[in-house]
């Protein structure tokens, strides 16, 4: 009996372990929009996310490779943006949410607070704020396979 009941202990570990590991923000997604594709990535003790690929990666008037041109910072304008870390300082908080992180748009130049929190193993909502998270702006990132 003592056998049986720790075989069962032990597969409810694993199966949350399991669980956890399939519910990881870490690895390739794509917004609603579907205008770049990003990865997120381990920066140490925390999570970053760089744009990996753009679905139209050339500037329309120029055709070269678009920049980080709405940047507040000109020295950093020529930048390109595949490739941009434009989130960082994501921790772990609680039930599968990772908090206490900022995301950069490129388009716009600005930076925001955000969060990143898994609805389930392949959608993640992403939300960037100012100031307090009950106001802000969602989206809904779906995995990449």
């Amino acid at each position: 009996m003592q056998k049986l009941l720790l075989s069962l202990v032990l597969l409810l570990g694993i199966s949350g372990i399991v669980s956890a590991q399939t519910m990881s923000p870490l690895g390739v997604w794509t917004n609603s929009e579907k205008k770049a594709t990003f990865e997120i990535y381990k920066c140490g003790n925390k999570l970053c996310g760089k744009i990996v690929s753009l679905t139209v990666p050339n500037d329309p008037a120029t055709g070269k490779p678009k920049t980080d041109s709405q940047n507040p910072d000109p020295k950093l304008r020529s930048r390109p943006r595949l490739g941009l870390v434009f989130m960082q300082g994501f921790e772990y908080d609680d039930d599968n949410k990772w908090d206490d992180g900022k995301i950069y748009d490129p388009e716009s130049g600005k930076t925001y607070s955000c969060y990143m929190k898994m609805v389930n193993a392949n959608t993640m909502e992403v939300k960037g704020y100012i100031g307090f998270s009950m106001i802000g702006r969602s989206q809904t990132w779906t995995r990449v396979k």
